[in-house]
């Protein structure tokens, strides 16, 4: 009797442990998330399975270009995948010809899909704050991100973490590229 009271014991340890370092893992470190509509094409698609790694802003400051993921303020369970665009204390404006300017300067990134149309929010300077960020989809006329009053700016402790590598579909698999 004894020893089968020592391997009850002994797995349910195990189990304990196993629940403990998952909650530990998909709390602090990554998660996985789906992509939900076309507003980070090409880089990111619908249906694309990837890990948000939720560790990496604890040690180092979000950079320009990285994606994020961050919950959408008025839905539950609803999470956006956007790219940095604007950090803090700079300010964002984007021009007739859908020129993003950062500090008055021209802004050279090569992500959006196309020319923007619809500058939102952002056809008058943005000054973001010092916990501030502006976010915006690669597919550009397609996102409804930082343009938009409803996302607005995105301030650092709504990240849920950054996009770190796709899992699915098995074709794409791999690290995903910010930079």
């Amino acid at each position: 009797m004894n020893r089968k009271l020592r391997e009850i014991l002994s797995t349910s340890l195990y189990f304990l442990i196993v629940l403990v370092a998952t909650f530990l893992v998909v709390n602090y470190v990554g998660q996985r998330t789906m992509v939900i509509g076309t507003s980070m094409e090409p880089m990111l698609s619908d249906g694309d399975n990837l890990i948000v790694d939720k560790l990496s802003y604890r040690f180092e400051d979000p950079q320009r270009f990285d994606i994020i993921v961050f919950p959408f303020r008025y839905a539950e369970k609803t999470f956006y995948i956007k790219r940095i665009i604007g950090l803090p204390g700079e300010t964002i404006y984007i021009d007739e010809s859908g020129n993003i300017y950062i500090d008055g300067e021209i802004l050279d990134e090569h992500y959006g899909k196309e020319v923007i149309v619809d500058p939102g929010r952002a056809y008058e300077p943005i000054t973001l704050g010092v916990d501030e960020y502006f976010v915006m989809g690669d597919n550009r006329n397609n996102s409804s991100d930082s343009r938009d009053p409803v996302v607005g700016n995105i301030h650092r402790d709504e990240f849920v973490g950054k996009a770190w590598m796709r899992i699915w579909p098995l074709n794409r698999m791999g690290m995903i590229k910010h930079q």
